[in-house]
């Protein structure tokens, strides 16, 4: 219970073309299993790419066969698997994070701040609540893609009795690669404000926008170092674990959470 393992699976990704992705990802999960991590995290709408065609692309929650497969994958191997889809459930439309367990339960996590430079907030709908899931005693607070540029939302909310909210910040993208270096510099900046280790997932490839991704996928630690960080533009499969007790000497050896300010989060719609 004192550590997590986690794989990140950075690769390429075929354009709206669901079977296709899930079938690559299987064949490049190989025998991955529980024997060799207790996660699995897949980028940013890792069926189809970074689609605007919501209304041809998103798949029912209730019928997804993404979901689906994501069940199976989570039950074959016998490990937590995550990524985001698009989805559409009450007729509205969400880019959303899906955390499946291997006995086929469902989290799941609806991005909130949508990427208007891409006009996602024309074709998704916003979501407006925070999740942390746990898995092996470590708490993980959900994220995607843009919401990493917005620290009020991804910051940690201390009570009288808990101190951190999370131990880990999961945050699945694609991100292009003229911005990889705030990519890059906010996951790291995100782990050293919260006391916290910080998992970033990106693609890499070419979309049919003619978009670039450069990967940078990292795990970052509390203090902002990385423990996994490969040569961009590459597809790769990397395990790295997360150590509770490593954590909790930082934060007790380094406090700054006593000298946090205190703040209110208001979940209405920005403007």
């Amino acid at each position: 219970m004192s550590e997590l393992r986690v794989t990140l699976v950075q690769c390429d990704l075929r354009w709206e073309d669901p079977a296709e992705n899930c079938r690559r990802l299987e064949e490049t999960l190989g025998e991955l299993g529980s024997e060799q991590t207790d996660l699995i995290v897949l980028p940013e709408m890792f069926a189809t790419g970074f689609t605007m065609n919501s209304r041809e692309m998103a798949e029912p929650m209730a019928e997804s066969r993404t979901l689906a497969w994501l069940q199976a994958q989570a039950r074959r191997r016998g490990c937590v698997i995550t990524g985001s889809v698009a989805i559409v459930e009450g007729g509205q439309y969400y880019n959303r994070l899906l955390w499946v367990t291997p006995d086929g339960e469902v989290t799941h996590y609806d991005k909130r701040h949508l990427f208007r430079m891409a006009g996602e907030h024309e074709r998704y709908g916003m979501g407006d609540e925070r999740v942390i899931v746990e898995l092996k005693g470590f708490r993980l607070l959900l994220s995607v893609c843009y919401d990493l540029r917005f620290p009020v939302w991804l910051r940690q909310q201390p009570t009288e009795s808990v101190h951190f909210e999370y131990d880990a910040l999961l945050c699945v993208a694609n991100w292009p690669a003229p911005r990889c270096h705030p990519w890059r510099t906010l996951l790291q900046a995100r782990a050293i404000e919260n006391l916290c280790y910080v998992i970033g997932v990106n693609r890499v490839g070419e979309d049919a926008k003619g978009l670039a991704y450069a990967g940078d996928s990292l795990l970052v630690d509390f203090k902002g170092e990385a423990l996994i960080d490969r040569p961009r533009d590459e597809a790769f499969i990397a395990t790295g674990t997360l150590c509770r007790e490593s954590l909790r000497e930082f934060r007790d050896k380094f406090p700054a959470w006593q000298d946090a300010d205190d703040f209110t989060l208001s979940l209405e719609a920005p403007r």
